[in-house]
C-alpha cells in the first residue's frame, strides 16, 4: 500500500513537470505536484505508522498557515530570494534528518546502519550543508544586505575550495568507517558548511539565475540521498526529479549565456569590472535625455514597439503600469511585443511570472532567439530596468566580462528608449554603451512612475 501511494505521488510529479513546461497548463501542473507531495507526506507519516492522523492534520494545518503567510506577504520582487531560502531550507532539512537518523541509531544498540545508509548519511551531510550555506550566501547577495552583486574573489580561493572538498571527502570516509556521532560527523558538517560559502561567493552578477538553478538541484540531490537513509522511495523519487530537473535547467541557463558550467562555477563573472572600466576610453560620455511627452510622441507614431523588461521593472513593481502603457499603444494600432531574455531578472522565468501577474497575454512574450531578428525592423524598443541582457558590449567588446553572452539586440532597432534611474551599472556592475548610442533616449526615473507618465502622455495626444 505504501509503495502504491509513492507510485501515485511519483506519477503526479512527472505529470506536474510536463504541465509546468507550458504556461497554459502551468497552474494545473503546480496543483498536481502539490497533490502528489501531499499524498507522499501523508503516506510516509500516517500509512508508514510514524504519527497518528490528528498529528498529520496538525502538521498540515501549520505548514499551510506558514505557506499562506509567505504567499501573502512576499512581494513578487522577492521571489528569487524566497527560492534561494527554500533551497537552503531543503538542504538543511535533509542534513538534519540524516543527522537525526545517525543519532537515533547511535542510541539504539539493537539497531545498526547498513553500508548504503551510512554512505547516504555522509552524502546528505555534505550536500545538505553545502546547499544550506550556499543558499544563504545567494540570499544575502540577492538582497544586497552584506554581499553585493559582484563576486568575491581572493588569491588561492579555488585551491582553498578544492582543499575543503578533499578534506570533506576524507571526513566522510572516516564517518563511513566509524558510523557514530563523533569527530568525523562534526568535522564533515563543519567543512561542508564552509565549502558551501566558498563555492558560492565567487559567483555573482548575471550568473545568479544559474546559481539558483544549481542550488535547487543540490537540494534535490540532498533529499534523494536522505531517502536512501530512511529507505523512503517517495523521497528518493521526488529528490531525483528535483535534482535532475535542476541540472537540466542549469545547463539550459549556461547555454543561454554562452558559458560553460565550470566557467560559471569558477569564472568569477564581473570581478574584473573595475579593471575593465578603468582600462576603457576616458572622458565624459554624453547621453540623449528625454521626457515622457517627447517619448509619447515617438511611441504614438510607431508601428511596432518591443518592451524589454529587466529586474528594475520588478523592483519598481511596474508590471501593471507597463501593461497599461502597452494597452494604450494597442488602442492606437501599435504592434506590441515583449522581449524576454532567459536570464533577465534574478531567477529563471522571473519576467514571465511578473508579466503573467499583470495579465499580459503569453502570446506577446517572445523569446530571445525569435525576437532578435525582428529588432532591425522595430520602430521603438522600450528597455525597462534591464542592463546586462541588452548590453551590446557582449557582442562587440572582447574585453568585456560578458563578451560572447547572447543578448537582446535592442541597439539594432530604429529608436531605443531606456527607463532607468541613473547611468549606474546594473547588478553585474558593467557599464552599458547602449546608453550612449545616437538612437538611444534615456528616460531617467522610477520605472513605474515613468510608465504611468508615458501612458498618461499618450492619452493626452
Amino acid at each position: 500500500m505504501l509503495n502504491l501511494l509513492y507510485l501515485l505521488a511519483a506519477v503526479s510529479f512527472i505529470f506536474a513537470l510536463k504541465m509546468l513546461s507550458s504556461p497554459k497548463t502551468a497552474v494545473a501542473g503546480n496543483l498536481t505536484g502539490a497533490v502528489g507531495m501531499l499524498v507522499a507526506i501523508v503516506a510516509t507519516l500516517y500509512a508508514g505508522g510514524v504519527v497518528d492522523f490528528p498529528t498529520v492534520l496538525a502538521g498540515l494545518a501549520l505548514g499551510s498557515l506558514f505557506g499562506l503567510l509567505l504567499a501573502l506577504f512576499t512581494p513578487m520582487t522577492a521571489m528569487p530570494e524566497m527560492v534561494g531560502l527554500l533551497n537552503g531550507f531543503g538542504g538543511a532539512a535533509s542534513a538534519l534528518v540524516a543527522s537525526a537518523e545517525l543519532v537515533r541509531v547511535h542510541h539504539t544498540p539493537e539497531e545498526s546502519l547498513g553500508m548504503v545508509a551510512i554512505i547516504a548519511i555522509a552524502l546528505s551531510l555534505l550536500i545538505g550543508w553545502v546547499t544550506f550555506t550556499g543558499s544563504m550566501v545567494a540570499f544575502l547577495r540577492l538582497r544586497e544586505w552584506i554581499l553585493g552583486g559582484r563576486p568575491t574573489l581572493f588569491p588561492g580561493q579555488h585551491w582553498l575550495n578544492l582543499a575543503l572538498f578533499l578534506a570533506s571527502v576524507v571526513a566522510a570516509v572516516f564517518l563511513v568507517q566509524k558510523p557514530e556521532v563523533g569527530t568525523p560527523f562534526y568535522v564533515l558538517s563543519a567543512l561542508a558548511a564552509v565549502l558551501g560559502v566558498g563555492l558560492t561567493i565567487p559567483i555573482g552578477g548575471a550568473d545568479m539565475p544559474v546559481v539558483i538553478c544549481l542550488l535547487n538541484s543540490y537540494s534535490g540531490m540532498a533529499a534523494c540521498t536522505t531517502g536512501f537513509v530512511l529507505n523512503n522511495n517517495g523521497l528518493i523519487i521526488s529528490g531525483s526529479l528535483v535534482g535532475a530537473s535542476g541540472i537540466i535547467l542549469t545547463n539550459i541557463m549556461c547555454k543561454a549565456m554562452n558559458r560553460s558550467f565550470t566557467n560559471v562555477l569558477f569564472g568569477g563573472f564581473g570581478a574584473t569590472v573595475q579593471e575593465v572600466a578603468a582600462a576603457g576610453p576616458g572622458g565624459p560620455k554624453t547621453v540623449r535625455r528625454g521626457d515622457a511627452e517627447e517619448a509619447a510622441m515617438i511611441l504614438e507614431s510607431a508601428r511596432t514597439v518591443v518592451i524589454a523588461p529587466g529586474y528594475g521593472m520588478a523592483v519598481a513593481q511596474a508590471q501593471h503600469a507597463v501593461k497599461e502603457l502597452a494597452d494604450e499603444l494597442a488602442k492606437r494600432g501599435v504592434d506590441v511585443k515583449y522581449a524576454i531574455h532567459p536570464v533577465a531578472g534574478r531567477m529563471p522565468g522571473h519576467m514571465n511570472v511578473l508579466l503573467a501577474e499583470a495579465q499580459v497575454p503569453y502570446e506577446q512574450l517572445w523569446e530571445m532567439d525569435k525576437i532578435n531578428p525582428l529588432f532591425p525592423e522595430t520602430d521603438v524598443v522600450l528597455v525597462i530596468g534591464a542592463n546586462d541582457v541588452v548590453n551590446p558590449a557582449a557582442r562587440t567588446d572582447p574585453s568585456s566580462p560578458i563578451y560572447g553572452m547572447p543578448i537582446l539586440d535592442v541597439d539594432r532597432a530604429r529608436t531605443v528608449m531606456v527607463i532607468k534611474r541613473s547611468l549606474n551599472p546594473g547588478f553585474a556592475g558593467i557599464d552599458n554603451p547602449l546608453y550612449y548610442l545616437p538612437n538611444t533616449m534615456m528616460l531617467f526615473g522610477d520605472a513605474k512612475k515613468m510608465a504611468l507618465e508615458l501612458a498618461e502622455a499618450l492619452r493626452r495626444l
